[in-house]
């Protein structure tokens, strides 16, 4: 089981039976093998461990799994469960064997307004009259589920969820602590329109959070966190994933663990509103202007790089691009990317107020499309244009950094 949104790659919600037949001429295995899994679904869902091995391969290779069914299904112990389903997206057979690529979906109780989706790859083996799971995958380009790193602890906050994987009970309390904060500041800030709670992760370690996110760990070793979730979701979205590198989170002092952890959870009260037509430089710059907003800290406090950058008389031309917020960017490059961010959305609160900021922000987002979207949103919400924006957030620069 593995992955964001791809688990345990083998059911379906108990009782449904979605996207196969029912096992006719042509079928080829599909649908009994759709039905194993749906068996496979209703054991996770209800923590029976014999059925849920009862469909497990007797042969299974364990060296392809990234732990055998057995330990994940342990794992998965204390995670608090609503849904899990399996769909087969498509089947191949060849004699006893098959492998089935399937979406994995499911919804943690009292989070997700949806379920997760993650895609998996399952290796299959007929014996008998009977199918089993030889081996459950992330799919290309999925991540691991965490609990495929560990056994899951889970500790319950006010307004968060934490599970995390080789962490104490009493360090997951603390990220509960700073995240049942996060949240109401983040409701201060944003407004009630959102789900009003979050999840966080705390994997064992940064190999542990690039494993989550399908990546390299050299690609996160600086990242302090991140939040899963597509753009271009709604108001039916599932809740993100707030994903924790414990090693840079724990060089930072209090005041930068609360600021990190209330913007992630900026970015899932604004995820509905956050489309392909949303820039980087609003999304991250407006998740700081929250992370700080309650906070007393100065501009040149607060962005120390871009500080440097107008005190030697090199005041940037634009505002930051994508690209600018790469995580494999020179360390400096990508602070000043967040630095400017952060400084157009105060800059607005100041001269528009924080009301005309969170309306810019939907106006942008809601747009649909990347061309003409920020451009729109200055002239009906700001009564401006790109041209004298940039000016002015060149020139605000200046006063607040020089």
């Amino acid at each position: 089981m593995a992955g964001f949104g791809r688990v345990l790659g083998c059911l379906l919600v108990v009782g449904v039976l979605v996207g196969c037949g029912g096992g006719g001429v042509g079928d080829s295995g599909r649908g009994d093998v759709q039905r194993m899994l749906d068996r496979r679904a209703g054991a996770v869902l209800e923590r029976d461990r014999g059925v849920f091995l009862g469909t497990e391969s007797a042969t299974a290779d364990p060296r392809r799994q990234l732990a055998t069914g057995a330990a994940e299904f342990a794992n998965l112990r204390n995670v608090p469960l609503a849904s899990w389903s399996y769909r087969i997206t498509s089947f191949h057979r060849t004699g006893e064997r098959a492998t089935a690529d399937a979406d994995l979906r499911y919804q943690v109780r009292g989070y997700d307004r949806a379920p997760v989706t993650s895609g998996r790859v399952l290796r299959l083996v007929h014996s008998g009259r009977h199918w089993y799971v030889a081996s459950d995958e992330p799919a290309k380009k999925s991540g691991q589920q965490l609990w495929e790193q560990g056994a899951v602890r889970a500790v319950r906050g006010r307004h968060s969820l934490v599970l995390g994987v080789g962490q104490s009970e009493s360090d997951l309390e603390r990220y509960a602590r700073l995240a049942d904060d996060a949240v109401p500041a983040v409701s201060r800030a944003w407004g009630s329109g959102w789900a009003g709670r979050v999840v966080v992760y705390v994997p064992r370690s940064v190999k542990g959070m690039a494993g989550l996110l399908g990546g390299a760990a050299g690609g996160y070793r600086g990242i302090a966190a991140v939040t899963t979730g597509e753009a271009g979701g709604s108001t039916s979205a599932p809740a993100d994933r707030v994903i924790v590198n414990p090693d840079a989170y724990g060089v930072l002092g209090d005041f930068g663990r609360q600021v990190v952890l209330t913007h992630e959870t900026t970015h899932v009260a604004t995820r509905a509103h956050t489309t392909a037509a949303t820039p980087l430089w609003l999304s991250e710059g407006y998740a700081d202007f929250v992370g700080y907003r309650e906070s007393d800290r100065t501009a040149a406090q607060v962005a120390p790089e871009l500080r440097d950058e107008v005190a030697a008389g090199r005041v940037p031309d634009a505002l930051p691009t994508d690209a600018d917020f790469g995580f494999g960017q020179e360390a400096g490059r990508l602070a000043r990317a967040y630095e400017g961010g952060w400084l157009a959305c105060r800059m607005i609160a100041e001269r528009w107020g924080e009301k005309r900021l969170r309306a810019f922000y939907r106006a942008v987002g809601d747009h649909g499309e990347r061309a003409g979207a920020v451009e729109d949103a200055l002239r009906t919400v700001l009564d401006t244009d790109a041209a004298a924006f940039t000016r002015d957030w060149r020139a605000y620069l200046r006063d607040r950094l020089g």
